[in-house]
């Protein structure tokens, strides 16, 4: 079940939440990569899925909504990379499509999820403590 509440923490965001999801499903792809690309495309695609929850949580901290906002752009750009690594996985045949299908679904959602929050962050021109969003149960 969905509510609207204060966001007290990183950890209350949906979008947060779905982002370390994100990183679990990378990490098991690139578990499939062939041990040459250790430093190669699988380090790259690993960080740039990182960096997603870890700007989002950043971003949260921040003391201003024009900086949250900011961070949020950052996470999306990451989501992207990810995106597009993975696709180059897929295209290499690291992994196939369908296994790769759950994280590119994921990506998706994150980055819708990534933009509606900050435009209604920048639409209400508060600080970042007071943005209500959509919360399901934190892991």
């Amino acid at each position: 079940m969905t509510s609207t509440q204060p966001i007290l923490s990183h950890r209350d965001l949906l979008v947060w939440q779905k982002a370390m999801d994100l990183v679990d499903l990378v990490y098991d792809l690139a578990d499939q990569f062939p041990r040459e690309e250790l430093f190669g495309l699988r380090s790259q695609v690993t960080r740039a899925a990182v960096a997603i929850p870890s700007n989002i949580a950043e971003g949260q901290t921040r003391s201003t909504s024009r900086d949250f906002a900011h961070f949020l752009d950052i996470a999306r750009s990451s989501a992207m990379e990810t995106d597009t690594q993975l696709l180059i996985a897929v295209r290499r045949r690291f992994v196939s499509a369908a296994e790769a299908h759950p994280a590119f679904a994921l990506i998706e959602e994150i980055s819708k999820m990534t933009t509606s929050l900050q435009k209604r962050i920048r639409a209400r021109g508060t600080n970042v403590i007071s943005v209500h969003c959509p919360l399901s149960t934190v892991h």
